[in-house]
């Protein structure tokens, strides 16, 4: 089983729905959990605000943090899984942001992303140096590892 139908699977024995609010994935969360037969019924929406005014417009993120952070910061983040918790009105939200490359900088390298899971009861962020893999293989890197933290987050002790 992949991770996404555990996801699906768990949710579904929980009555539990998640979304995703995802910048460098660009939607690969997302897809991963609606290639799922059933995935309807804990699955409604999922947001990919790639730009900063996609951010603060679709979830309500502050300019002040992205202006004091950065839009990939765990700070960030955790604005995007909260806001988008409640607009889809899930239970679990994880939200992503980060630099997939070719690229970087010496602040920000290529292969850093930050992470945010959100539920009712709490709100925790990380950030993850996937290191220079290439374009494809951190957003991989970063879709995997979005998906275990749902997965955890539906955990009896994630929750």
């Amino acid at each position: 089983m992949t991770r996404a139908s555990d996801i699906l699977e768990t949710a579904l024995s929980q009555g539990a729905t998640v979304t995703a609010a995802e910048s460098c994935t660009g939607g690969k969360v997302c897809a991963a959990l609606t290639d799922l037969p059933g995935s309807s019924a804990i699955f409604q929406r999922g947001f990919v605000t790639y730009s900063n005014d996609a951010k603060i417009d679709m979830l309500g993120v502050r300019q002040a943090t992205l202006d004091a952070h950065g839009a990939v910061s765990e700070e960030v983040a955790g604005e995007m899984a909260l806001g988008a918790l409640q607009a889809a009105g899930a239970d679990v939200a994880v939200a992503i942001s980060g630099i997939a490359g070719p690229g970087g900088s010496e602040f920000k390298p290529e292969g850093r992303v930050c992470y945010a899971i959100a539920t009712a009861q709490v709100v925790r962020t990380e950030t993850v140096e996937h290191g220079a893999l290439g374009r494809d293989k951190v957003r991989d890197a970063a879709t995997d590892h979005a998906l275990q933290l749902i997965l955890d987050a539906l955990s009896p002790s994630g929750r």
